[in-house]
């Protein structure tokens, strides 16, 4: 039976996905120990506010230190980095998006009222968010956001401040709107998604996840099933064979995947086979999806 899901519907069902997942996920970002997890959030089916103490935390072994007052983008959080425990979105809500979630939203926001895409007023936008005190109480500031903020604070150009070596798939939310909002005209959705990727996420690694990640959803927005267009996009992905191994996967346990098999950290070798094992594996099934992704 031919798919009677509207373009319009599926494009409204990404964005709403995108920023759906980020807050569901959001209170146990970072558990790697799954009995924690279930200990203190039990089977995660609605949003849920974090909890302090967070077991996993290594926020105390991060720091930032602005080059220049201009580079100060933790602001009133600075005080908790360095403690023990400190959950990383220890302030936001159920429900609430982190950073990158809210960052991806700046961006949507900024392409719906221009109509256009300009990376330069984009940046612009970006480091005013992020510079102005108030305007997000996430605690966590990814590595990425504070590489790029020390350039800038050595008064490097803001198109040259980001990472040229980055590995961490959260940067591809930063891509997502573009790709979505732009899909009706698939060639420039891909190419501005991946040069306004390279704003911070740089590197072989980031362009060629983007790459794949950009060709599956715009198939999957024009309709194509979820099954059919992985094959093809996996056909011509630079992934390693045994990130494309996931579909030979799909009968087993999502712990067994996701976890042993692949890693559940955030590095883009592994966290893409995984994150695409689980569209694969639950493409008919999206709130159970989520919460696989979540769990």
């Amino acid at each position: 039976m031919k798919n009677k899901i509207s373009y319009r519907d599926r494009v409204a069902g990404a964005i709403y996905g995108l920023f759906i997942a980020d807050a569901l996920a959001m209170p146990v970002h970072w558990y790697y120990d799954t009995d924690a997890l279930r200990r203190d959030y039990g089977q995660i089916r609605n949003y849920l506010p974090p909890k302090n103490p967070h077991p996993d935390s290594i926020l105390w072994r991060s720091s930032y230190v602005p080059t220049s007052t201009k580079g100060d983008i933790l602001h009133d959080q600075a005080q908790y980095w360095g403690e023990k425990g400190i959950h990383y979105h220890q302030f936001l809500t159920a429900g609430e998006n982190t950073l990158n979630g809210q960052l991806a939203a700046e961006l949507l926001e900024f392409v719906c009222g221009r109509k256009n895409y300009d990376p330069g007023p984009w940046l612009d936008h970006f480091i005013s968010f992020l510079t102005t005190p108030g305007n997000h109480r996430d605690t966590y500031v990814e590595e990425y956001l504070r590489h790029f903020f020390t350039n800038y604070g050595r008064g490097i150009d803001p198109e040259q401040c980001g990472r040229k070596d980055e590995h961490h798939i959260g940067g591809l939310t930063l891509m997502l709107p573009l790709t979505i909002y732009f899909s009706d005209a698939p060639d420039y959705a891909k190419k501005i998604s991946r040069e306004h990727l390279a704003l911070t996420h740089g590197g072989p690694l980031m362009s060629r996840g983007a790459a794949l990640t950009t060709d599956l959803l715009i198939k999957l927005l024009h309709g194509a099933p979820m099954i059919e267009a992985l094959e093809e996009v996996l056909q011509s992905s630079a992934l390693k064979p045994a990130g494309r191994c996931f579909l030979d996967l799909l009968d087993y346990p999502d712990h067994i995947v996701v976890g042993r098999h692949y890693s559940s950290a955030c590095y883009m070798d592994q966290a893409l086979p995984a994150t695409l094992f689980l569209a694969a594996k639950y493409h008919g099934q999206p709130e159970q999806g989520l919460i696989a992704n979540t769990m």
